[in-house]
């Protein structure tokens, strides 16, 4: 599986939501995980994002469907990474 961190700002029908109902995020993560994406750690954060999820798919074009579904209700922006571990990265210059 792949890693990926997941940028996310809610627009303002995304705010109204999380203000009636904040456990739709817990919610949202078992949709994920029904696309095939498991979150593995997630943090609200304050700066230019509101959440930050680490995530595992099995490669690009799930992670983008799952992103690109998400974004389609119109209440959150999704700014997706694919993150190589270090230590990979490290040993593609040994």
């Amino acid at each position: 599986m792949a890693t990926y961190i997941m940028l996310s700002s809610v627009t303002d029908e995304g705010a109204k939501t999380l203000k009636q109902h904040a456990a739709r995020i817990k919610e949202v993560n078992k949709e994920l995980e029904e696309f095939g994406v498991k979150v593995m750690a997630q943090y609200a954060v304050l700066g230019p994002f509101d959440f930050v999820n680490i995530v595992e798919a099995p490669d690009n074009v799930t992670i983008a469907r799952a992103s690109a579904e998400l974004a389609s209700r119109g209440s959150i922006k999704i700014q997706t990474l694919a993150a190589i571990p270090i230590d990979q990265f490290i040993a593609a210059f040994e």
